[in-house]
């Protein structure tokens, strides 16, 4: 269950119990899922396997990223700023998903030193390229449709390294203690 959905589930269930479900409804059809239907299958099948599981967040917060990029340098493109919003978004969420993940799993105890590693280069990627895309971003207003969403995935990120970086420090520390 993504946090998006559980969102959207809460909020429904609020809008009806206060009786404001229609308009409820119609902002949850502007809300759209940030994994396609066979990355969500792959999510389930990974669900028991800690590896597996932050590799293919990885990897989809990486596709995104990819999009938005190739978005970017397509000329034919005429609503840019928008879908650069919806990329950056579907990112961001998708990188939440992949921290929520990293909570449940040091929550169950599991060796998270091997996926930490690749998460930590990961952060280190994604770091690049959105600085990148921030200090190349024109200024204006098209930029101010994304610009919101781009320092949030920034703030993200920047945060994340910190955390990611001591996540696995605090693992090593702990296996080494139980040999």
């Amino acid at each position: 269950m993504t946090k998006v959905w559980r969102r959207r589930t809460c909020t429904a269930i609020l809008g009806v119990w206060l009786g404001i479900a229609p308009p409820v409804v119609g902002w949850q059809q502007h809300q759209r899922e940030p994994l396609t239907q066979v990355e969500i299958d792959e999510l389930r099948d990974a669900a028991q396997e800690p590896t597996a599981r932050i590799k293919l967040f990885i990897e989809f917060a990486r596709t995104r990223l990819l999009s938005l990029e190739q978005l970017r340098a397509d000329p034919k493109v005429t609503d840019k700023p928008q879908q650069t919003h919806d990329k950056l978004q579907e990112f961001l969420d998708i990188y939440d998903e992949l921290n929520d993940n990293l909570d449940t799993f040091v929550q169950r105890k599991a060796d998270l030193r091997k996926p930490m590693k690749a998460v930590i280069e990961a952060d280190n990627e994604f770091q690049a390229k959105l600085r990148a895309l921030k200090s190349s971003a024109e200024t204006g207003p098209e930029s101010s449709v994304y610009q919101f969403v781009l320092d949030n995935a920034v703030d993200e990120v920047d945060g994340s390294v910190r955390d990611h970086g001591q996540l696995l420090a605090e693992e090593e520390a702990a296996r080494r203690k139980k040999k």
